[in-house]
């Protein structure tokens, strides 16, 4: 079975940095786009950055635009977001997805069990 496992999250001061990783298996990340989405305490789903297959072209959302990076090593078959500026905002669980359709307007067909990130100091 497909699974995407999520690794990195954690308790940070505001300003601080963390890399959020996301392992997967029984597919290639090399065909597939994938994102991150995050859900912050008490809100809905809020996409935040997506990733193509190749991994040579990125989208990310206006509120982390400048401060997170998405990346994937399709050899290691990883997925990663790096966060940095990190504020309280920030603070959610952070699933990993596997994107389906077009690049712009994705869905998602397969979810991680999500990594918390708590910005507080």
């Amino acid at each position: 079975d497909v699974q995407l496992v999520e690794s990195g999250g954690g308790l940070v001061q505001p300003g601080g940095s963390l890399r959020l990783s996301c392992a997967a298996s029984e597919f290639n990340t090399n065909n597939f786009a994938m994102s991150w989405v995050r859900q912050a305490p008490g809100k809905g789903l809020e996409w935040v950055s997506s990733i193509n297959s190749g991994g040579d072209r990125t989208s990310n959302a206006d509120s982390v635009k400048g401060r997170f990076t998405i990346s994937k090593d399709n050899a290691k078959n990883t997925l990663y977001l790096q966060m940095n500026s990190l504020n309280a905002e920030d603070t959610a669980v952070y699933y990993c997805v596997r994107n389906y359709g077009i690049f712009s307007k994705p869905a998602y067909d397969y979810w991680g069990q999500g990594t918390q990130v708590t910005v507080s100091s």
